[in-house]
């Protein structure tokens, strides 16, 4: 008998607490976990001790699937446990796994293997930002980062404003947060003054930060206090 694959959400912020933002139903499927996929397992361990799981943390079992992971082979033997009956949960950085994070790999060979895959309720930026945009949510792409040299990055810009306008299609990015001021203003600049623009920052956290205004308003107003603070940037019409 296969285990199974659960999709463990966490706190976006950490200036709130794990059950302000999850729901306590999780806690029963965390209880009965001793085997984690986990993108970092010093976060993972310290999400854990928050979330007051009844196991003791060093009885637990962690694997790391992140960028460093660069063979397919170690992709199955993470997989191998699950394959002999035991569950696994898979805990990303911060947010929903597998969303813009490494755990889709173990879940893509999870399905290659007939393993049943649970995605368990939490708080998405993606998503959540969407929600409280005002802009397209039957149809948004998240492009993840944008080039980082001017000119590639002005040009890529210009490419997802085109989509917006001809598709209707919000389109969603980020950017390292340290990076995030030099990026808010090439997209004053680069971009139409008509063009609608949500800057969402620190979602979930009491410092939430959520607006969109046209360029033009943009503009007049200057950059948000975005620096080094996680963000979303939505493009839409």
């Amino acid at each position: 008998m296969r285990g199974t694959i659960y999709m463990i959400p966490c706190p976006i912020s950490d200036e709130r607490g794990v059950w302000d933002v999850l729901p306590k139903a999780n806690i029963d499927i965390m209880n009965s976990l001793d085997y984690f996929i986990v993108e970092n397992v010093r976060s993972a361990r310290r999400f854990l001790s928050k979330a007051g799981i009844e196991r003791k943390i060093d009885e637990l079992e962690f694997v790391e699937l992140n960028e460093h992971t660069t063979s397919s082979a170690d992709v199955e033997r993470m997989l191998k446990p699950v394959l002999e009956g035991r569950s696994a949960g898979v805990i990303s950085e911060a947010g929903v796994p597998g969303v813009a994070d490494p755990g889709a790999d173990i879940v893509a060979l999870a399905h290659r293997h007939d393993v049943r895959v649970v995605p368990l309720v939490g708080p998405s930026s993606i998503l959540m930002s969407v929600m409280a945009s005002g802009l397209n949510g039957q149809s948004f792409a998240f492009v993840g980062y944008l080039p980082i040299k001017d000119g590639e990055r002005q040009r890529r810009l210009k490419d997802l404003e085109h989509r917006a306008r001809t598709e209707h299609q919000a389109q969603l990015f980020i950017e390292a947060p340290y990076r995030n001021v030099k990026l808010f203003d090439t997209l004053i600049k680069t971009l139409s003054p008509q063009l609608r623009l949500t800057v969402a920052a620190d979602i979930t956290s009491p410092n939430e930060y959520i607006h969109t205004l046209p360029i033009a308003e943009w503009r007049k107003r200057g950059v948000p206090d975005i620096a080094k603070r996680p963000t979303i940037f939505i493009l839409g019409i």
